[in-house]
């Protein structure tokens, strides 16, 4: 089955940093990378080393043309990735020596899709498909609507998590993946027990999954509720690792896989992805998780 993904597409500066920097103050880098980043670009990225056929859809910059070459390198379609007047969005990184990070995000490109483009990438799918989808582009409500239309189904990340979100129609949504963080802003509560019973209510044919960092995962669908712990491992940077999350958890969706080995396969490749650096690079290819 193929996959379309509609997201962004960065390129990331990554400071590396002794702790984050404070407010008024100056605080010097260790080292400062370029990278391909955005959360779009990641997941396509971590869908097509899992395995699947993707197919890309989003802006990109003259500044940026690099990028669209790298997702077509790694596998994925990029025949609806158009170029644009603005300048490539942009992530700026800190990753501090515990391997957090913090992230200035300046959308550029990323907010230049358009409501005309989006039904006619919409229309490029066939009733049934998965669409991935996160919240650093433009016309995400108006993506959520064509995907009901079309009777595509939606896996939403609504991240970075705005006010705008709780305003959206859930309905096109087969499975909602958040944070403690995003799941707080939709419902009042970081408790995925309580949050699950308030998004189930309003649409009951959606399914749900709560990353919890180093707690692991746990899905709900139906009557269903399946934790998966995390695998324990020394993280050095935890940049992509939802992403790289998503991006198995997606895969395994689109194989037919069951929901618990979907989370386990998803949470072993986020595993792997915070022992490396930077974002792109650091997705892991299917061969890789199982290799030793």
């Amino acid at each position: 089955m193929s996959v379309l993904s509609m997201g962004s597409i960065n390129i990331d500066r990554v400071f590396r940093v002794p702790r984050f920097v404070q407010p008024g103050e100056t605080l010097t880098a260790t080292s400062c990378e370029t990278k391909a980043g955005g959360k779009g670009l990641n997941q396509s990225l971590a869908m097509a080393r899992a395995g699947v056929s993707v197919r890309h859809a989003g802006c990109v910059g003259s500044d940026g043309l690099w990028l669209r070459g790298m997702l077509r390198e790694d596998g994925v379609d990029v025949s609806l990735v158009r170029q644009v007047s603005e300048p490539q969005g942009t992530a700026f990184i800190q990753v501090s020596e515990a391997g957090e990070n913090c992230i200035v995000l300046y959308p550029g490109s990323n907010h230049s899709l358009t409501e005309r483009q989006v039904a006619e990438i919409l229309d490029t799918a066939g009733a049934g498909d998965y669409v991935v989808l996160q919240n650093e582009t433009s016309c995400v409500a108006q993506i959520l609507s064509g995907c009901a239309e079309r009777g595509l189904r939606v896996v939403f990340n609504p991240a970075p998590y705005t006010d705008e979100v709780s305003t959206m129609d859930f309905g096109a949504v087969a499975w909602l993946v958040v944070n403690e963080i995003e799941v707080e802003g939709l419902t009042g509560t970081a408790d995925p027990d309580a949050a699950w019973s308030q998004l189930h209510a309003r649409w009951p044919e959606m399914g749900l999954v709560v990353t919890l960092g180093e707690q692991g995962s746990v899905a709900f669908s139906g009557d269903r509720r399946i934790v998966q712990p995390a695998f324990a491992v020394d993280a050095v940077d935890t940049t992509a690792a939802g992403d790289t999350f998503i991006g198995y958890f997606v895969a395994g969706l689109a194989d037919g896989l069951p929901l618990a080995t979907c989370l386990h396969q998803a949470s072993l490749a986020a595993s792997v992805t915070v022992t490396r650096h930077g974002a792109a690079p650091s997705i892991p290819w299917a061969s890789e998780l199982h290799a030793g």
